[in-house]
């Protein structure tokens, strides 16, 4: 049987029937907006956004009452889709079981399907004894008796330090599916293997792996590229199960990229910024910078990306220590005490000692005004008692 399937739109509605139709599929145990939200952002420019929630997940609370397969999932997510843009193709991107769902509609209806991103996932996931083993714990206990050995699961080493609430939200989801709901899920993937059809399909897919991602390895992913007639493979680093919600900015510039056929976004400049701007400020205050991007700040967000750090923080004329001192007496000289306290963070960061962020004060002293460099010394010491951003 065709099982319920509930759509969650995630553009605004000005002008998104003008865009090319994205759809978002989901992993086992999370829902369309915690696992899409921060990678939507980057993406309701470009495209018509609308996700999907598994039966029984997020937004869909309706279950069926017989098993489903794989098939008949697909078929689920035409229906909605074709409920918000009857007929029209769509470009497709899938996490985990929403990867084995995109497999499905490119066999199923590759006419209907532009081009696919398929994320942590493969052509045939576990073996029937492990889901076997994920269904008895739940119908035991339920889901939450998943969530202590979810996070190794999903999420690469340090994520859960540095985006706490992220976890948690999606811990959280995981608590809140329907048991039966998640089980038929499970059974559904436990019958599901197209290892031998992947021939089959013609539309450009792009298969893109967690490094860290022990349930579907970069070889489960290698297996997907090098099937498909026209498959490509992309290995994230310090990334596990969950991409999306791990690397949402460099998730959303890939789908951009695959399926526009445009450099945006994912130019040299804006791959080596995004890079430098991680070692130098950090994942958690990039992932928050970039969570909260808005419609009015997307442009800025890319220029600072591209420019300050792609260009300027690449150049090979001055190292990073170097390039933290210039930074931090020109901050100091103008007055700009929030760049200022995230760029002393910066500095601790790029190697730079209590003592020489102290003679880098001193010496603004001299040329800046001791007014200016009061005010340094003070922010500074809250810096160093608490260097967390």
């Amino acid at each position: 049987m065709t099982p319920a399937i509930t759509a969650v739109r995630m553009s605004g509605a000005k002008h998104r029937e003008e865009l090319p139709l994205l759809v978002l599929g989901p992993s086992l145990g999370t829902s369309a907006t915690t696992l899409w939200t921060a990678a939507a952002a980057h993406l309701r420019d470009a495209f018509d956004v609308v996700a999907w929630d598994l039966p029984g997940h997020g937004h869909n609370r309706s279950v069926p009452e017989e098993p489903f397969t794989m098939a008949e999932l697909a078929v689920g997510v035409l229906t909605v889709v074709d409920e918000i843009r009857p007929g029209e193709t769509f470009h497709y991107a899938g996490d985990s079981v929403g990867g084995c769902v995109g497999l499905q509609l490119l066999l199923d209806a590759p006419g209907r399907v532009d081009s696919a991103v398929l994320l942590c996932t493969g052509a045939k996931i576990l073996d029937e004894a492990a889901w076997a083993d994920r269904i008895g714990q739940v119908r035991a206990s339920g889901t939450p008796v998943l969530v202590g050995g979810t996070v190794a699961r999903w999420f690469a080493p340090g994520f859960a330090d540095r985006a706490p609430d992220a976890v948690s939200s999606l811990l959280h989801a995981l608590q809140d599916v329907d048991d039966r709901g998640y089980v038929m899920v499970c059974d559904a993937l436990a019958d599901f293997d197209v290892r031998e059809r992947l021939g089959e399909i013609g539309t450009p897919v792009l298969a893109v792996a967690g490094a860290d991602d022990p349930t579907t390895t970069t070889e489960d992913l290698r297996t997907i590229a090098t099937g498909v007639a026209r498959g490509a493979l992309l290995e994230l680093a310090d990334t596990s199960h969950l991409a999306p919600a791990e690397r949402p900015a460099e998730v959303a510039a890939l789908i951009r990229r695959h399926a526009l056929g445009t450099e945006t976004d994912m130019t040299p400049g804006y791959d080596a910024g995004m890079t430098v701007r991680r070692e130098v400020l950090g994942d958690e205050h990039v992932d928050r910078a970039i969570a909260g991007t808005t419609d009015l700040t997307r442009d800025f967000q890319d220029l600072i990306t591209r420019y300050a750090w792609g260009e300027i923080w690449t150049r090979p004329g001055l190292d990073r220590r170097s390039r933290s001192i210039v930074t931090l007496t020109a901050l100091i000289a103008r007055g700009h005490h929030e760049e200022l306290a995230m760029h002393l963070r910066a500095a601790l960061r790029n190697g730079l000692t209590v003592d020489e962020i102290k003679e880098v004060i001193l010496q603004s002293a001299i040329y800046c005004g001791v007014p200016d460099a009061n005010t340094a010394f003070r922010i500074a010491q809250q810096v160093i008692e608490d260097p967390s951003d």
